[in-house]
């Protein structure tokens, strides 16, 4: 059976997407001048864009646009069909999203285009993809945490087609649950806006303890990812592209990579794993190009580890400054300056008296046509022969095509004008340019009405009295709750608690226990799933089915797609709640959730109090208070500063300010949650939440003590103005 493994190259501009066509890519993924997970790169706007997908395809090359952003109402309903129709009607290869609500916009208007779905909607395994691929989904983009066996689980339970990252830099959050970004900074990463904090040092203390450094260190940067090695094990689990990361690197770092990656796929695909090797040589050209304090094989096989990260900051000497520049300037010479050449065979008929006819064949059969010109003459004098004839076409000059093989076919002696020729060979060029390009256009598909394009409008209910929600993930949080659970129910100004959610992460030993307790004061009892739900979760959760269908609660709290799926296998009859990371920014993203049966939804934390109140219904909660998850992260700080104990406990986070951001390590299913240094607070802005017109109100509680609870619920009482530090988060300011 014939082998098929996509190169994918990275395209941040017209220039990279040229250096990745000439140096082998068999596709290339780029942003437009909208809705990209990269918006600071150089990405073509307008009729350039139009202009990368036809040159794309003149050499045989895919390209998928990157629409990979979470969107707005106003652009999804305004924006996105106009921006993307042009693409689809030059022939757009796929559009990769991120947003459900984007999903089901483009599979309604554009329902011939493929769609991939990014790695920032936060695949965890099969039941995920499953959906998506249900949803009209032809390949997913997996997270770079996932390992070899998972990718491999996933392939055996879905026909959609996977693409992994092979090599390039590594996010410290799981792409899609990182909003440190945007509260720091306002520069949101689910925007394509991140300004990479992550990247910057920090000090690590445990009980006042410093673990790290001091000065601290980059315990959130990872080494760049190289996985040459592994592309056998990756193809064989189930990879049918590998991507390479790096729209803001320039273009020769583009050529460089795409050029060794193409080596050792075709050497691969040509030779199987047997003899599989990769040299010193193209090893060190790629630390060479691009690395940070060397490689390591990311996620394939580990996990987690110190030996994943970029801890010493090491600056390049200047032997290896110069061997780059001197490496950079080879590769713009070859790949950047010089396009390459598409092969062409041809024939060329000639006898006089009758049309000159020139045949082509581009690039192995992709087109064929034939051209006529000017007739030949009979020659008065000397006759032309074949080899001037041959001379002549030959010269491709600046046309996109190179002579493979080109035959003379020509009867009797003739004559033909050198301007008949140079014409004819014109023709043939052009003809062959559109052929190629042009075999991709698509028709505008015909929508039934404007409604088609913008998008149904939300019917709206009204509620008498919102709700009060308060989550928790501790027991002693669980009691200062209970302990004013009265007071709460009837706090004036229409509040009422109605619900407690409990973590099921840290609580989960005595879970029917605590959702009793919750009961017997008359609320409604809720579990929190695990913010991370990968294979090691998910097979105690299926071991343990009975036990959570069996649970006196009265719905699941969710924070992915791989927990709703869960539930539904499992049976689960009651009632979900969306958490604020599973995204709901616009009506079509709504709308698909309240078709899927989800009781609540929790707005997301990037919208202003303007645009919440644009979208928020009776089905949605508010948050009021809290302390942000800024960060959910397989790479550990235990792990990496050598201190695991296997144990859950709160560290501490330092930056360069000597701002302090709380980290819980969840020690069962290994992964960090950074918190934001403040807690939101919005408890005194009562009437502006109200107006809101959300359904319920949720506080937050993470680390907070049992007395800071005490104090936090007080203070929401008597609707008082915050005494300690806090942020108001995104209620005034938002995001681009």
């Amino acid at each position: 059976m014939e082998k098929k493994l996509e190169l994918l190259a990275p395209a941040g501009s017209v220039e990279s997407l040229k250096a990745a066509v000439s140096a082998g890519a068999d596709a290339v993924y780029m942003g437009g001048s909208r809705f990209g997970a990269r918006a600071y790169a150089d990405n073509p706007k307008g009729d350039a864009l139009l202009e990368a997908i036809d040159y794309a395809h003149l050499y045989g090359v895919r390209l998928y646009l990157t629409v990979n952003t979470l969107l707005k109402e106003p652009e999804l309903k305004r924006e996105l069909y106009a921006y993307l129709l042009p693409c689809y009607e030059h022939g757009l290869d796929a559009v990769i999203v991120q947003d459900l609500g984007v999903l089901q916009a483009v599979r309604e208007w554009f329902p011939e285009l493929p769609i991939h779905a990014s790695t920032q909607m936060t695949l965890y395994g099969g039941k995920s993809v499953k959906l998506l691929e249900r949803l009209g989904v032809r390949r997913v983009v997996l997270p770079r945490e996932l390992s070899l066996e998972e990718i491999r689980e996933i392939h055996q339970t879905s026909k959609a087609e996977i693409e992994c990252f092979v090599h390039g830099a590594l996010c410290y959050c799981y792409s899609g649950q990182c909003l440190f970004s945007s509260i720091l900074g306002g520069r949101s990463g689910n925007r394509g806006r991140c300004a990479q904090p992550c990247r910057l040092s920090y000090e690590a203390f445990a009980d006042g303890k410093r673990l790290s450094p001091k000065g601290g260190q980059p315990l959130l940067s990872p080494k760049d990812l190289c996985a040459l090695d592994l592309i056998p094990e990756i193809a064989q689990a189930g990879v049918s592209s590998l991507k390479i990361e790096g729209r803001m690197k320039r273009p020769e770092y583009t050529a460089g990579v795409v050029r060794i990656y193409r080596k050792y796929v075709d050497r691969y695909l040509n030779f199987g794993e047997k003899d599989y090797h990769v040299s010193e040589e193209d090893r060190k050209e790629l630390l060479l190009l691009f690395n940070r304090d060397g490689f390591s094989r990311g996620y394939y096989e580990k996990h987690n580890g110190k030996e994943l990260m970029a801890l010493s900051g090491k600056k390049p000497a200047d032997q290896e400054k110069g061997a780059y520049e001197q490496r950079i300037a080879a590769l713009k010479q070859e790949y950047v300056e010089t396009e390459r050449k598409i092969p062409v065979t041809g024939v060329l008929y000639a006898e006089a008296g009758q049309p000159m006819r020139l045949e082509l064949s581009a690039d192995g059969g992709r087109a064929c046509l034939s051209v006529y010109g000017e007739c030949p003459q009979v020659p008065k004098n000397r006759p032309m022969e074949e080899e001037q004839l041959y001379r002549q076409l030959q010269k491709t000059g600046n046309t996109p095509f190179q002579w493979k093989e080109l035959q003379i076919q020509a009867k009797g002696p003739l004559f033909v004008p050198v301007q008949a020729l140079n014409q004819l060979r014109r023709d043939a060029c052009e003809k062959l340019e559109k052929e190629l390009m042009f075999a991709y256009c698509r028709s505008a598909p015909v929508l039934k009405s404007e409604t088609e394009v913008r998008g149904k409008e939300k019917v709206r209910s009204k509620k008498d009295r919102p709700e009060l929600h308060i989550s928790v993930e501790t027991e002693e949080q669980l009691d200062a709750v209970l302990s004013m659970a009265e007071q709460l129910k009837d706090c004036g100004d229409g509040f009422s608690l109605q619900t407690v959610y409990v973590d099921a992460e840290q609580m989960e030993a005595d879970l029917p226990k605590q959702l009793c307790r919750i009961r017997e004061k008359r609320l409604d009892a809720w579990v929190m799933l695990p913010a991370v739900f990968r294979k090691r979760t998910a097979a105690r959760y299926e071991k343990n089915k009975d036990f959570w269908t069996a649970l006196p609660a009265d719905g699941f709290v969710i924070r992915n797609l791989e927990e709703h799926m869960f539930l539904l296998d499992a049976g689960w009859k009651g009632e979900q709640i969306l958490d604020h990371n599973v995204y709901t920014l616009n009506s079509r993203s709504i709308r698909f959730w309240q078709e899927r049966g989800v009781r609540y939804m929790t707005s997301p934390l990037e919208l202003n109090s303007r645009e919440l109140r644009a979208l928020s219904t009776p089905d949605h909660i508010q948050i009021i208070y809290g302390r942000y998850p800024m960060m959910i992260t397989a790479g550990c700080l235990h792990r990496t500063l050598d201190r695991c104990r296997h144990q859950t406990e709160l560290w501490t986070l330092k930056d360069r300010y000597q701002v302090e951001f709380p980290v819980r390590n969840c020690c069962r299913d290994c992964y960090n949650v950074i918190y934001n240094s403040q807690p939101l607070y919005l408890l005194d802005q009562t009437e502006e939440l109200l107006k809101l017109g959300a359904g319920a109100y949720r506080i937050l509680f993470t680390t907070e003590s049992r007395r800071e609870v005490q104090t936090v619920l007080k203070a929401f009482l008597e609707r008082k103005k915050p005494e300690d530090h806090f942020t108001r988060g995104h209620f005034k300011r938002g995001i681009e």
